[in-house]
């Protein structure tokens, strides 16, 4: 069972919180926005899935990799691999962008612990950047006394910043921190916001339809909303759906994300125990062209 997070401060609880739920209706969302797709794939390098995917046209705009969750050396043969997936080109004309897997048990791992999972990916003997930034599972979705939880991704967040500026000044690195349900608002706060986008829902197609909580983020005041004040770039929010029937289901799946405010999705037909494991039965394609409509 998860704590309510704590209240916000006054400042936020005035006029520019009132003014993000004012903007989170059905109008708001959705507005001036793309849908781009974004596949967790926990695979060995070499795997089917993963050859697909940099042969996917228009590719995905995210590919998460994960070596027994970070721990697994990050060696030649898993540098090759991010090397591959980055070369292909998504449907906005970007390159797709590597992300590596970093588990921080809700945050009871230390700071130390979790930095050194990140310098797995980041600081390889070559001294060259093989992935854009780190996916960071199993987060925290309250604030913390004091605000105490969301400082603690923060942290995390500027030390990937840091890393990866240290290594390829040009870069642009991106973080994502997944809770898997809505987070609340503190994480998005400017000046201490956490990541560059939110996994909001992490669950089966069944659940998507039926137990949506109601936004992406919360507050003990405002209760659920979909978080668009706090997500100029449209990428906020990313939604994983599985257990998805089929490829009408797969387009609802797309559609409702769309429509919920995510501006990452991605559906499979794999099922819970292991849903990330293998391409949906549809292909990657007619996923990622579906999306490239949106918008």
């Amino acid at each position: 069972m998860r704590t309510l997070t704590k209240g916000l401060p006054v400042l936020l609880i005035g006029a520019a919180l009132a003014a993000a739920v004012a903007g989170s209706g059905s109008a708001a969302v959705g507005a001036g926005r793309g849908l781009e797709i974004a596949v967790p794939a926990y695979v060995l390098p070499g795997d089917p899935m993963l050859t697909t995917l940099q042969g996917t046209a228009p590719a995905p705009s995210i590919v998460v990799l994960n070596p027994d969750s970070g721990y697994a050396a990050f060696d030649t043969g898993w540098q090759a691999q991010a090397d591959a997936l980055r070369t292909a080109t998504a449907a906005g004309g970007g390159r797709t962008r590597v992300l590596g897997y970093v588990d921080t048990a809700r945050g009871t791992r230390s700071l130390a612990d979790v930095e050194a999972t990140v310098d797995n990916y980041l600081r390889t003997a070559d001294h060259r950047l093989h992935v854009d930034g780190i996916f960071f599972d199993q987060t925290g979705r309250d604030c913390g006394e004091a605000d105490v939880t969301r400082d603690y991704y923060a942290a995390l967040r500027g030390y990937v910043q840091e890393s990866v500026y240290a290594i390829s000044p040009h870069t642009k690195e991106l973080v994502a921190d997944n809770p898997g349900t809505a987070v609340a608002d503190c994480y998005l706060e400017p000046g201490h916001r956490t990541a560059d986008t939110f996994v909001t829902f992490e669950g089966s197609a069944d659940a998507y339809a039926n137990g949506w909580l109601g936004g992406n983020v919360f507050n003990d005041t405002a209760g659920y909303y979909s978080g668009a004040t706090f997500d100029p770039s449209g990428t906020s929010f990313w939604h994983l759906v599985y257990a998805t029937p089929d490829t009408a289901g797969m387009r609802t799946v797309l559609d409702t994300a769309y429509a919920r405010g995510a501006g990452y999705v991605y559906a499979t037909d794999d099922v819970v125990g292991t849903p990330w494991d293998a391409a949906p039965s549809w292909g990657f394609a007619a996923q990622t062209a579906y999306a490239a409509r949106k918008g």
